[in-house]
């Protein structure tokens, strides 16, 4: 809503001005000031021009969005009277004869009722007892009922009939909140306009307006988080406006002070955290929590943020890059979006949406709702280097394994992968010419064979950190792909590279036929971020006869001599699993 004239009650007494909160003092006056709701007043510009106005309507929607200033409003244009215009008019220029006392809401021929306090079937035989009469000084006798669907069924019964047929010189005004708990009965009687919730980008410049007025500074991230934090009401946000001028105390009002008085996090800080939880890191995720936590921020908020910011995410990679500026902050936030975006798969996505749904329901049942929420930033992290679902189905057709860093079971783990087909242990540290270092412990499922027997099998060691190494093979870049925990990437280096040349800051490669065009851009990108030197991937024509790590890994296991005699006596036996086995000494 908007206002370019004060409503009467704003001026002043003979005792001195009277002060007033902002949502009172710019209420509109006219349909000319309502901001938004363009295609209610086209309907009822028509309506009246074309003397075809309805003698019932509903106003519906959330708090704060206009219903009952409009329904004053609407009072106004039905008994407008001037020395020119005698007639029902949606143009009000000026003053009328009956605006100020409806506006003050003591016209006796337009009739407020408040439905949550008088409910019952006498409150509304008593409104229809004063329908039969005639209008003492308007045109029209207007009946505006608030929060209507509060009235009891039995008086929803009694004004059935009335609705229906009244006399012409009444007509009902309906408000809501709640359009689905008021009989079909009634909205079949009535004219119906939904009065949508007002964007945060639509917001923000009226508060601006409205802090001029007040000779008031206020930055526009300030605006735009008392836009955001209103939820699309108008009201709600004025109130929020008129705290935070009252609480600076005739500073400018800026985007900390606003952040304090909400409660809200800071912007930058969500993208940290979610980037955080989602690269699998929860000590970081969790440090950044708790520093905004100390400081004031509600955990439910933060589940909030994060699924606002992810939503944006999702809906910039289904639709393109060009969604990015949608989001509530708008253009603030395009740039970190798109690149967030382009760099995390849609699947995976979705999975984070779900597990901070799980979240938020748990922050705001839990006993301590701090608790709860760094749960659900450890769930985030330990399930983000899992593959998802096409990545995983990819992979069982191709006979590998899927699982989180290729191997790696959570952020820093270690050990094997299941998964049909033939399931590989962790490569980091593996050659086929070495032998392996300790025992393990293949299950080898045939047909007809009663049990899974247990042969030793090659496990690698334990790759070094990534930080400071120096990289003289494919399998390097592999190992350090899973200490970062991007487990997609260490399993297309696995299984879609062939290397040809591998020398300090130059990669050559070979790509097989199922490896995604994207591949060589994000490998670029990862090494100069890994290694902190810039890196030339070039993509060459296939020599032949290079294999992937993954191929070279499947070999050596198969080469083993015990694994050779077990499918030797159990043809159609395939290796489901690989494990290292216990010392005897643990035993």
């Amino acid at each position: 809503m908007s206002s370019s004239e004060h409503s009467p009650e704003t001026k002043p007494s003979d005792s001195g001005p009277e002060y007033q909160v902002l949502a009172r003092k710019y209420r509109p006056q006219s349909f000319d000031d309502l901001l938004g709701h363009e295609a209610m007043v086209r309907t009822l510009r028509n309506a009246f021009e074309a003397d075809r106005i309805a003698h019932a309507f509903i106003l519906t929607g959330v708090r704060g969005v206009g219903k009952t200033t409009t329904a004053r409003i609407m009072a106004r244009a039905l008994n407008y009277e001037t020395d020119e215009v005698d007639k029902p008019t949606v143009d009000m220029p000026g003053e009328g004869r009956h605006c100020r006392a409806i506006a003050e809401s003591r016209h006796p021929d337009v009739i407020e009722m408040d439905a949550a306090s008088r409910t019952g079937v006498g409150d509304i035989r008593e409104l229809i007892e004063g329908v039969r009469y005639a209008p003492t000084q308007g045109r029209y006798k207007v009946y505006i009922i608030d929060e209507v669907h509060m009235l009891s069924n039995s008086a929803f019964n009694a004004l059935l009939k009335t609705l229906e047929e009244p006399p012409p010189h009444v007509k009902f005004i309906f408000a809501t909140t709640e359009i689905r708990k008021v009989p079909v009965t009634v909205l079949s009687r009535c004219q119906r306009f939904d009065l949508r919730r007002f964007e945060a980008a639509q917001l923000a410049p009226y508060l601006g307006e409205i802090a001029k007025k007040e000779d008031a500074s206020v930055e526009e991230d300030a605006l735009l988080m008392i836009a955001r934090a209103a939820e699309g009401s108008v009201r709600d946000s004025l109130s929020l406006l008129d705290q935070a001028i009252i609480q600076r105390g005739g500073e400018a009002v800026d985007a900390a002070s606003v952040r304090d008085m909400l409660g809200l996090v800071d912007r930058t800080f969500s993208w940290d955290l979610l980037d955080a939880a989602m690269k699998g890191d929860p000590k970081t995720a969790l440090d950044l929590f708790g520093e905004q936590y100390n400081a004031g921020a509600d955990p439910g908020q933060v589940m909030r943020d994060l699924l606002d910011i992810t939503h944006l995410l999702t809906r910039t990679k289904a639709a393109g890059p060009e969604a990015a500026s949608h989001g509530a902050a708008g253009e603030a936030d395009a740039a970190r979006a798109k690149a967030m975006a382009a760099a995390v798969p849609l699947p995976a996505l979705t999975r984070v949406w779900s597990l901070l749904m799980k979240a938020l329901e748990e922050v705001m049942a839990a006993p301590d709702p701090a608790a709860a929420a760094e749960i659900g930033l450890i769930r985030i992290a330990y399930t983000a280097g899992l593959p998802t679902p096409e990545e995983a189905v990819k992979a069982l057709k191709d006979g590998g394994g899927a699982g989180p860093q290729g191997g790696a079971p959570g952020p820093g783990g270690g050990g094997g992968v299941q998964a049909s087909g033939v399931s590989h242990a962790p490569i980091g540290g593996m050659d086929p010419n070495v032998p392996p270092p300790g025992p393990t412990m293949a299950l080898v499922e045939g047909r007809g064979s009663a049990a899974p027997s247990m042969v030793p099998a090659p496990v690698p060691a334990k790759a070094p950190p990534a930080a400071g190494r120096v990289i003289t093979c494919l399998q390097d870049i592999a190992e350090m792909a899973g200490e970062r925990r991007d487990a997609i990437l260490r399993t297309r280096i696995e299984t879609c590279i062939r290397p040809v040349t591998v020398e300090e800051g130059r990669l050559d490669i070979a790509l097989t036929k199922d490896a995604p065009s994207e591949l060589p851009g994000a490998l670029t990108k990862s090494l100069k971020a890994w290694t902190g030197i810039h890196w030339v991937v070039s993509v060459v024509p296939d020599p032949g006869g290079i294999p992937t790590l993954r191929e070279t890994r499947d070999k050596a296991i198969q080469s083993d001599p015990m694994i050779k005699a077990l499918f030797e006596t159990f043809p159609n036996a395939k290796i489901n699993s690989i494990r290292p086995l216990k010392d005897k000494k643990d035993d």
